[in-house]
């Protein structure tokens, strides 16, 4: 046997013998820990299920005693890779730390790593609360993987993202010490923001086992509009506009005209009756009804200025109609090839058109299948590959579009990834984001909390083409992807 598989039996004898009965290392637990979303699968050593922080602190100290690489894993929805195990070692699956307290003085919520998004949510409704943040994944994706890569998602247009709502996280740094970055105060300025670094970092700086969530006030009433455009400038004008408008959407979600054609060609219905494919925009106001009552005066004023036709919804019931396009946008390109690449690039509000225009080149230069839809209120838009991975020519093609997308992002003044990551996935793209100055802090900043490496290997810095990889056939826990909205109403 070398020495390098005894160091890891060693550490495995001493990981059981501390903490017994939570690790696993049966062949179906080393074999759900070895993929996430991105499914490209790579065994681990073990998988260590902690039922209590300290248990996390003990995992730490021994990998960085022996140089065991840790995965941190909770729900696995992410769609880049970055919950998978691509050096082996050990996997913690943080899920079982999902406990939710509600503070409602305070207005905030403690929770685990592994607390469910949608449970949050539903948990401070219950008090009249509000957390915000509100990624398509959140009846299943964890509060643990949102901090990990600062998830956004349909409400970020009015109410930020992920790290405007955390106000302390707790956790353990590689070498098993205990941390509390931040505290429980509306107010922190004492020391070094270490906080927000761990926030965006993927699990490769520290592991959290507690976080304090701000919550504010739960909105009273809602009314959804959706509305189709002659072109797509015309409609990726609303965030500008309605802003100048003194109209705050809640909600402000484009689809290019290729969507809305795949959507009708999937559903069998018109998005507007009588009415050829155009851009839409689906748009959701939020809040108490005088407030609503006026913006959504202003809302109509506008769209009967700019739109060519436009629905609004009062209720539930009607408003679920009008986010049907929406929904089915992902599902619909789902069924024109059997490998999508989806890009969750982001670029300034008044350069998303410019973007949209680089999108359609692409489509028709390289004969490829590609939809852009998502958050234009914040100009984080979704653009869906779509390919078919056993055809090398059509595989080529759409690597070499993707590659022209991303450069075109950067040119933007864009980023490359606005709330999913780099994990593994955008690894071939992520060094055009920074210069050598920039890099070389990001690789200090490693070092120094993690000198041996064990967190998370193999992601941000690491180069991985998820294209030459072949992905298992498995069928996740949720049916739909990540990008597909499943927004809950804000009335009680």
């Amino acid at each position: 046997m070398s020495s390098y598989q005894d160091n890891n039996s060693l550490a495995l004898r001493n990981l059981k013998k501390n903490l017994g009965e939570i690790v696993r290392v049966d062949v179906q637990s080393l074999h759900d820990a070895s993929f996430d979303g991105l499914k490209v699968s790579f065994s681990p050593e073990a998988v260590i299920c902690p039922q209590q922080a300290t248990q996390v602190g003990e995992v730490l100290r021994l990998a960085n005693e022996y140089r065991i690489p840790v995965t941190t894993k909770g729900a696995g929805s992410s769609l880049t890779g970055g919950a998978t195990p691509i050096k082996g070692g050990w996997v913690l699956d943080v899920s079982q730390l999902n406990k939710i307290v509600i503070d409602a003085d305070n207005m905030n919520a403690r929770c685990g790593p592994g607390a469910v998004v949608g449970d949050i949510q539903e948990e401070s409704a219950k008090l009249n609360l509000f957390y915000p943040p509100d990624p398509s994944s959140k009846n299943f994706c964890t509060i643990g993987g949102n901090i990990a890569c600062n998830a956004g998602g349909l409400r970020c247009v009015k109410y930020g993202v992920t790290r405007d709502y955390i106000l302390s996280l707790s956790g353990y740094l590689p070498t098993g010490e205990a941390v509390q970055w931040g505290r429980a105060t509306r107010k922190f300025a004492t020391g070094y923001n270490i906080r927000d670094l761990w926030i965006g970092s993927e699990g490769t700086l520290g592991v959290v086992t507690e976080a304090v969530l701000r919550l504010i006030g739960k909105p009273i009433v809602q009314k959804t509009f959706l509305a189709a455009f002659s072109s797509d400038s015309s409609a990726l004008r609303a965030p500008i506009e309605l802003a100048r408008l003194g109209i705050r959407p809640s909600i402000l979600e484009f689809l290019d005209k290729w969507t809305v054609e795949c959507v009708q060609s999937f559903t069998g219905k018109e998005v507007f009756a009588g009415l050829s494919p155009h851009p839409v925009l689906l748009i959701e106001l939020d809040g108490d009804p005088s407030s609503i009552e006026t913006e959504s005066v202003h809302l109509q004023k506008w769209l009967e200025d700019s739109s060519l036709c436009y629905l609004s919804a009062d209720s539930n019931e009607k408003a679920e109609e009008l986010w049907e396009v929406r929904r089915k946008g992902s599902p619909a390109m789902k069924k024109l090839a059997n490998t999508k690449l989806n890009e969750d690039v982001v670029v300034p509000l008044n350069e998303q058109i410019n973007l949209v225009e680089c999108v359609h080149e692409l489509r028709s230069e390289f004969n490829l299948k590609i939809g852009v839809f998502g958050h234009c209120g914040d100009g984080n838009l979704h653009v869906n590959f779509m390919y078919n991975h056993e055809d090398q020519d059509e595989s080529s093609r759409a690597v070499e579009a993707l590659t022209r997308l991303m450069k075109k992002v950067h040119e933007l003044g864009g980023a490359i990834s606005g709330e999913h990551g780099i994990g593994l996935a955008k690894t071939p793209f992520v060094r055009m984001q920074f210069n050598d100055a920039e890099w070389k802090t990001m690789q200090a900043i490693k070092k120094t909390l993690d000198p041996h490496g064990i967190l998370n290997p193999g992601k941000i810095f690491d180069i991985f083409n998820p294209w030459d990889q072949k992905k298992i056939t498995t069928t996740l826990p949720w049916e739909h992807s990540h990008d597909e909205p499943e927004p809950e109403p804000v009335t009680s």
